[in-house]
């Protein structure tokens, strides 16, 4: 028989789970209040002032001191709405502003409002892409956009496609697909059911496919590198070389990566030719596109990705030149035999039911590696609902051309000088100090060259002026690439960018 004591622990203890029970933890409207007061901020902190050219790209500050200013301890207890605010308006103030007109360093750049608005709505809906029945709306938009985009390749016939969480993970679909279709068994049996496999890629392809390999149990010694020329085009004939070399060694080449725009100098692959080359070999033909697909959209400029419509898969990320809300990548393939569903598929019935009540051809997750999955679709096709078809072809347009006019002004000015003539809107270029410009092409103007987009760098860093990125290539000392992305950049940014560079570099 339980004591008094005990009588009145248990029953303050039942009525305190009745309390917990009956009582939502959440006050909604102090959750309404604070999320209304946060979209003030953003909108005046992330997006007017984060896209004014009089503020700064950035506000520098080493890791250490960035700590503190952030006081990023997590403790026992909340803190008041108020101090939740200002971490809110911390986090905006010492991020990058990747929107403002003088951020040039990635392959993504600049504010898409409608996107962004699609942004926050898939954010506040909280839903999740596998099933028809929790994101109908999100399944049929994507489903949509991946039409869209596969009628722009050009797959007459149709396709298949699924997006997901950007361009490295499409290539690496890219190189699991084409692993399927040359090795079905793989997906069960593992790597003991197949010969040594090979995939060939350009010398200057994305590193995800290197990735992807180590990932999926290929190796990285088994991607083979295929030389480029000049303007970092893969060579087919080098590729086909390639090729026997992989056969003579006893290896199976399975899978040719082309890339429609590289990451450094922009280049692309001949499609035509490289496919002339796998359909004599019989090996799937992926075309990473991620920055390049965008040409796609321009009559004027798609004559860039000649023969795409050829290829067995795409890689393609509209959070590029097009403008998306990161992340939005897509991964398209011409097959319609539901290779991709065959290949990622494991059937879970707490998920994917045979016998529900409506189309269940709509329930895309099994398609996926990924379980969660966030509708990105829907930022693309609120942007192309919003803008258009023709409002995207001249965003492109007139990327390109911006990138035009820059490499004009780089050959006018004095001490900069272009590392090759641009075929998209990469725009690499030396910049030399008066020290330099006496001296002959040699190995001590590439070493001293060497030094000076490091320390610019970090000079605009610490100024917050601007950012460009910089890197080596091959043999080539350190040089400026310049991205032009964003139709809010202006000429005067592009002559505000060289001056700025002349005015930080001029006594190095």
């Amino acid at each position: 028989m339980a004591s008094n004591v005990e009588r009145h622990i248990n029953g303050k203890f039942a009525k305190e789970r009745i309390f917990v029970l009956n009582s939502p933890t959440a006050n909604k409207q102090t959750a309404e209040s604070f999320i209304s007061q946060a979209m003030d901020i953003i909108v005046d902190e992330a997006v007017k002032k984060a896209t004014d050219v009089q503020e700064k790209v950035c506000e520098w500050h080493a890791p250490e001191q960035l700590k503190k200013l952030l006081d990023l301890e997590l403790r026992d207890e909340g803190e008041a709405e108020s101090e939740i605010l200002q971490r809110c308006r911390d986090a905006i103030r010492y991020s990058v502003k990747t929107s403002h007109p003088r951020f040039f360093n990635q392959l993504y750049a600049g504010m898409e409002p409608y996107s962004m608005v699609a942004s926050f709505i898939a954010e506040a809906i909280k839903t999740n892409l596998y099933t028809y029945e929790v994101a109908p709306v999100f399944t049929l938009m994507e489903d949509a956009v991946l039409r869209k985009m596969i009628k722009v390749i050009g797959w007459e016939e149709g396709g298949d496609g699924i997006f997901n969480p950007g361009g490295s993970l499409s290539n690496m679909y890219a190189v699991n697909l084409a692993r399927y279709r040359y090795c079905p068994n793989f997906k069960e049996a593992g790597m003991f059911s197949a010969q040594r496999l090979v995939i060939l890629t350009s010398q200057e392809s994305h590193y995800s496919i290197s990735k992807g390999a180590a990932l999926m149990g290929i190796g990285t010694k088994n991607v083979y590198t295929v030389p480029t020329d000049e303007r970092g085009r893969m060579i087919p004939s080098a590729l086909e070389d390639k090729i026997m070399l992989a056969k003579s060694e006893g290896a199976v080449p399975f899978m040719v990566n082309a890339t429609a725009g590289t990451t450094v100098l922009g280049a692309f692959d001949p499609i035509d030719e490289i496919s002339d080359i796998c359909e004599k070999h019989n090996l799937w033909l992926h075309v990473d596109a991620c920055w390049g697909g965008a040409a796609l959209m321009s009559k004027k400029h798609k004559h860039l990705l000649k023969g795409i419509h050829r290829v067995d898969s795409v890689s393609w990320n509209p959070h590029k030149m097009l403008m998306a809300s990161l992340q939005c990548s897509a991964f398209l393939v011409r097959d319609k035999t539901s290779l991709l569903q065959r290949c990622h598929s494991a059937r879970a019935s707490y998920l994917f039911q045979q016998d529900k009540f409506y189309d269940i051809s709509y329930d895309t997750g099994d398609k996926s590696v990924q379980c969660s999955r966030k509708p990105d679709a829907f930022k693309f096709w609120l942007m192309w609902k919003a803008l258009g078809t023709r409002e995207l072809e001249q965003r492109v347009e007139r990327a390109l051309a911006m990138a035009r006019y820059l490499a004009e002004e780089i050959k006018k000015r004095d001490g900069f000088r272009l590392v090759v003539e641009p075929e998209y809107a990469n725009v690499c270029f030396w910049y030399l100090p008066p020290s330099l410009r006496n001296l002959p092409d040699g190995p001590e103007l590439w070493k001293k060259l060497h030094t000076v987009a490091p320390v610019v760098k970090q000079r605009m860093m610490k100024t917050g002026s601007m950012m460009v990125g910089y890197q080596p290539l091959g043999d080539k000392a350190n040089f400026f690439r310049m991205v032009v992305i964003s139709p809010q950049v202006s000429r005067q940014d592009l002559d505000f960018v060289l001056d700025e560079i002349h005015s930080l570099g001029k006594d190095l």
